[in-house]
């Protein structure tokens, strides 16, 4: 899988998470929080169902570091490899 590919099937987890989102452009530097309107809740929701759909874990330590569309990306694409 490609580093884009993932990156727009995280949009769709996004998009499913908080469809009030759907159709708002979500760029690698988006921050998630605050440009996105994620609110923590929302946030843990999108983890939780990538880390289920990818079968990955992301320690909660990193949760905090993870702000920016782009850091999740590469998150999870640190733990594909």
């Amino acid at each position: 899988m490609t580093h884009e590919q993932l990156k727009d099937e995280i949009i769709e987890v996004i998009y499913e998470c908080v469809p009030e989102l759907e159709g708002t452009p979500i760029e690698e530097s988006t921050v998630i929080n605050t440009d996105a309107a994620i609110d923590s809740m929302g946030f843990t929701l999108v983890i939780c169902r990538l880390e289920a759909k990818y079968d990955v874990r992301i320690p909660n330590r990193q949760w905090q570091k993870l702000q920016t569309l782009g850091d999740v990306v590469d998150a999870i694409e640190k733990r594909l490899k």
